[in-house]
Parts: structure tokens; C-alpha cells; sequence
């Protein structure tokens, strides 16, 4: 192809990202170096409450926001620097909890920013491996079996992957919650009284299965379609040379589904580090809370009606460097078979 040619393919798509991705982006991370706050006055109040002879009348000083001609409150943009980032990472809280009267890891987690990244990333990390090896093993048995049953089981195999995420969160909590149906059924089979919403390892655990449930079978059609393109040749001349049907899979179907593989894991480590659905679905935000949630609720008004943008800009942006960081390993991978095969 001419590069003039490849050029106007690419255009339209580059002209997108750079509107919708880039230029966001860049407004972001602006907007983390500057703190927009509603400016306030004192102005003195006169409470007079009836007497006997006179009203009794005290003064007192309270704030109260500045309004413009139109009613509205005065804000104030300035620049903070890394004011954001230290009120978000809290470097003299994390000295003090690993000083020597402190108490490690425990007070760490006590932090927000801490606590957010610990579950954000262990969900990830460990959600990751279930999917790939699920997808893995359901598209493999649906290989193996007949061609009239395929259709069906591959339709009721997508059929997690179809519900909502937030719906399907929804419909797990409903489930375990109070006298949810499993609930019950879990009290009589262990005849004991369960709470899975009173603590956070249960609830974490409920998250962990809901999002396997519903990532496995994006994994599976990945897999079951680079099944279709396995050289049936080299199948054929393997079983001919006595390879058993764990040594097929590692030695001719693995390797040919690795781009695959490192293509479900892109997909996923993305989409998992952005943790949201699971937090608002479980109601968790008192045990459980992940990056994106800490970002939404920086987002969210107060009682006074203010937001902490800035700081909400700058959770934005460390979630980005974590997204990189962990893409960094595949992003490499695929960088050097891209290299081998040219």
C-alpha cells in the first residue's frame, strides 16, 4: 500500500483519538496543577430573639460564598504545582506509618489512595490469570464436541458476557444480600448464619467471581476462534508421533494462540485496572474501593456543592501510570515478535 493511501486510511481514526483520547488527556493532566475553589467572605449576623422589655440580639461571624450580579458563587483558579498529587499519595502519612512507631502496611492501607491501589491492583492481577485459563478450557472443551451442540453451548457461553455489568453486579448482590436466594441456601447447607456484605475479604471474593463470570467469555470466543486456524497438519503429524493431548495443547495449540493470549491480557489488565462497576453494583465503598471509584468520588459534590477536580485529575493520572506500568511486559512481548517476524 502507497503511503499517500495508508495515510487517508489512518487519518479519520487519527483525527479521533487525538480529539477524544489526546486532547483530554492533556487537559487532565493540566488541570491537576491547578486547584478551582469558591471564594468566600465574612460577613457579621444579627440574631435577635423576643424579650420582656426588648428584643435580645447577638452577633456572630459566618462565612458565606461570593456572589457575582447573576447569583451565582465567585470560584477562584490558581496553580497548586503537586499540591494534588501530595494530597493524594500523602508522603508524610506513609513516612510516619513505616517510622519506628508506626504501624507498616496497616496504617498505609488507612489511606485511601493506598487502600484503592492495593485492591485495584490484586483484583487485576489475580482476575487475570482465572479469565485467560477459563476462556482457555471452555473454548476447548466446545472444540471438542459435536457440531450440533456447538451452537447452543457457544450462545449459552456468551451469555455473561451480554448482561450489563453494572445489572449483573446488581443481580449477585441481590442473590447474597439479607435473605438473597444463595444466601439462604448456603445457611441451610452449612447451618450457620451468613453475612457476605459484613466484611471486606467476602465481599472482594464476590467481586473477584462475578468479574471472572463475566470476562471469561470474551476470552473464550478469542480463543475458540484461533482454535478454527490450528494446522491441522501439525495436530495430525503430532498425534502420529505419540504426543499426548497435554503435549498437543503446549506444544502446537498454546503457541499458536499466544498473540492471542497477549491480546485477551492487553484487554483485560485495561479494562480491570478500571475497576468501577463491581464497587457501585456491591455497595462496597465502605470496605472496598478501587482507583475509579476514588476518582468519581472526588468528582462528586459536596455538602457545600464543590468538587475536588484537581484532585480528581491527579488520581486520573496515576491511574494512567499504573495502566502503563503493567502494560509495559506485553507491550514489550509483542514489540519483540513484531521485530522477529519482520
Amino acid at each position: 500500500m502507497k503511503p499517500r493511501t495508508f495515510a487517508l486510511f489512518v487519518a479519520p481514526s487519527v483525527a479521533l483519538m487525538l480529539v477524544f483520547i489526546a486532547l483530554p488527556l492533556v487537559f487532565v493532566f493540566v488541570q491537576s496543577f491547578y486547584r478551582t475553589e469558591t471564594l468566600y467572605e465574612q460577613v457579621k449576623v444579627q440574631n435577635c430573639v423576643p424579650g420582656f422589655l426588648a428584643p435580645t440580639c447577638t452577633e456572630e461571624i459566618r462565612s458565606r460564598p461570593v456572589l457575582d450580579a447573576g447569583g451565582r458563587a465567585v470560584t477562584e483558579t490558581r496553580f497548586v504545582g503537586l499540591d494534588s498529587y501530595r494530597g493524594l499519595l500523602e508522603p508524610a502519612a506513609v513516612a510516619e506509618a513505616f517510622s519506628a512507631g508506626g504501624r507498616g502496611i496497616a496504617s498505609l492501607l488507612q489511606i485511601d489512595f493506598y487502600r484503592a491501589l492495593r485492591f485495584t491492583v490484586w483484583f487485576t492481577l489475580v482476575t487475570l490469570p482465572l479469565v485467560l485459563g477459563l476462556g482457555l478450557l471452555v473454548a476447548l472443551a466446545l472444540n471438542a464436541v459435536t457440531k450440533r451442540l456447538r451452537g447452543p453451548l457457544i450462545f449459552v457461553s456468551l451469555l455473561p458476557f451480554i448482561v450489563t455489568p453494572v445489572i449483573g453486579a446488581l443481580s449477585v448482590r441481590w442473590l447474597f444480600i439479607g435473605d438473597g436466594v444463595l444466601t439462604v441456601a448456603l445457611e441451610g447447607l452449612l447451618r450457620r448464619d451468613i453475612s457476605m456484605f459484613a466484611q471486606g475479604w467476602t465481599i472482594e471474593l464476590l467481586m473477584l467471581l462475578y468479574r471472572v463470570w463475566h470476562n471469561a467469555p470474551f476470552a473464550f470466543v478469542i480463543f475458540y476462534a484461533g482454535l478454527q486456524t490450528v494446522d491441522q497438519d501439525t495436530l495430525e503429524s503430532s498425534i502420529v508421533d505419540g504426543a499426548s493431548r497435554l503435549e498437543r495443547l503446549r506444544y502446537v495449540v498454546i503457541p499458536h494462540l499466544t498473540p492471542l493470549i497477549v491480546f485477551v491480557a492487553l484487554i483485560h489488565l485495561m479494562d480491570c485496572y478500571r475497576v468501577f462497576e463491581e464497587v457501585i453494583g456491591f455497595s462496597s465503598q465502605a470496605h472496598v474501593i478501587s482507583l475509579q471509584w476514588l476518582t468519581f468520588n472526588y468528582l462528586t459534590p459536596d455538602e457545600t456543592g464543590n468538587r475536588a477536580i484537581s484532585r480528581a485529575a491527579a488520581s486520573s493520572m496515576l491511574t494512567m501510570v499504573g495502566i502503563v506500568i503493567l502494560l509495559v511486559p506485553l507491550l514489550m512481548r509483542t514489540w519483540r515478535d513484531h521485530r522477529v517476524a519482520r
